[in-house]
């Protein structure tokens, strides 16, 4: 059967074709609009490339919050967007960002570490664009949902084994847009490598005491829901632990491994003074039993196939249906909180303290918008 077509329709599907480009364009150009952060009182503004002057004027030069309160003190980095599909993490970051009032030392916060990350989605994962939160005011929050890895424009071409440049660990070559697999960076390396060697410069001359990386895993991974400490970390990490079970929040503590390389557990412990801790809760957008990804997955973490899964006994977390953002950002600030008590307790002098942070009650009551500060027009 031949197909007759006619000027007329040949105009017509060139102008859908054009109208499919057009419309691709601009959802392309919308990962590239940059997020909007409202940091609370005495929070002074720095790039990063202020660690490492490679960066500078490049896309990869992300923003660092600092505060100083007015008691001496220890220093903390908070450090978020590590991975940009794990919401969570840069969403914790965030609620510093926006609520803390520092008493005692200084802390800094990153809250989108991999920037050139949340420029672009992961291929075929069906991720959301974006995710938002309603605020007090009657407004709404929205911030970038964007890839695991750094934008491939920019880390083009891969190579075909990624050979870490510290250890000779060999990796696929994806992993080298992977930040935190590049630890502890190299300053003449590929644009993640630079910002991994950009970050170990702030921890090491700003002299952090306590680094938090956040993150989120697939629930049927079996690291999350877990503290990851490297060695000098761990009496911090055991206090706390101890104390968020105590208060009703299940967590798995587990040591830094010394043969897998790259990753700021390890690395920061290595080749800084600082005492490192990753922590990751439990995300269903990240594993691979999950059905529809969309935003409202990415928020609610309800997916009739992890009830199955969990029904089974297939799952790392406890899971009843749902595994909100209230409750997984409720868990990285929390544990945040319990980790800056039990450091002023053990050294007073390299204490941090804080005010104005959600509890876990109050977040799973009122929502992670009720505490994020509406914009200004």
């Amino acid at each position: 059967m031949k197909l007759k077509g006619t000027p007329l329709t040949a105009v017509l599907l060139l102008l859908a074709a054009f109208a499919v480009a057009a419309l691709a364009g601009l959802n392309f150009k919308a990962m590239w609009a940059e997020d909007d952060f409202v940091p609370a009182q005495g929070f002074e503004k720095k790039m990063l490339s202020a660690w490492f002057e490679g960066l500078a004027g490049t896309p990869a030069d992300t923003p660092v919050y600092i505060q100083k309160g007015t008691e001496p003190g220890g220093v903390v980095l908070i450090l978020g967007g590590t991975h940009p599909t794990e919401p969570a993490s840069m969403v914790t970051a965030t609620l510093f960002l926006e609520r803390a009032q520092v008493t005692k030392g200084s802390l800094i916060v990153i809250p989108q570490a991999n920037l050139l990350g949340f420029t672009h989605n992961s291929p075929q994962e069906a991720h959301p664009q974006s995710i938002s939160f309603p605020t007090a005011d009657g407004g709404k929050r929205t911030f970038r949902y964007g890839s695991r890895l750094t934008n491939t424009i920019y880390e083009w071409p891969s190579p075909d084994i990624y050979i870490h440049p510290a250890s000779g660990q060999q990796l696929p070559g994806k992993e080298r847009g992977n930040l935190n697999r590049c630890y502890p960076g190299v300053p003449d390396g590929s644009i993640t490598e630079q910002v991994a060697y950009a970050l170990t410069e702030l921890v090491r001359r700003e002299r952090v005491d306590l680094a938090f990386d956040l993150h989120e895993a697939s629930p049927e991974y079996p690291v999350v829901n877990a503290i990851v400490a490297h060695e000098r970390s761990m009496e911090l990490a055991a206090m706390t632990t101890m104390d968020l079970e105590a208060a009703g929040i299940m967590m798995r503590l587990e040591p830094s491994p010394k043969n897998l390389r790259g990753l700021t557990h390890r690395e920061w412990g290595n080749f800084t003074e600082t005492m490192p801790v990753l922590m990751e809760t439990g995300n269903p957008v990240q594993g691979r039993l999950r059905g529809r990804t969309d935003e409202r997955l990415a928020l609610t973490g309800a997916d009739k196939a992890y009830v199955k899964a969990a029904a089974l006994g297939r799952l790392y977390i406890p899971y009843e249906g749902d595994q909100k953002i209230e409750y997984r950002v409720g868990r990285h600030a929390t544990a945040i909180m319990s980790f800056l008590l039990n450091l002023d307790l053990l050294n007073e002098e390299r204490g941090v303290l804080l005010e104005n942070i959600p509890t876990f009650e109050e977040l799973q009551e009122n929502g992670v918008g009720a505490y994020l500060a509406p914009l200004k027009l």
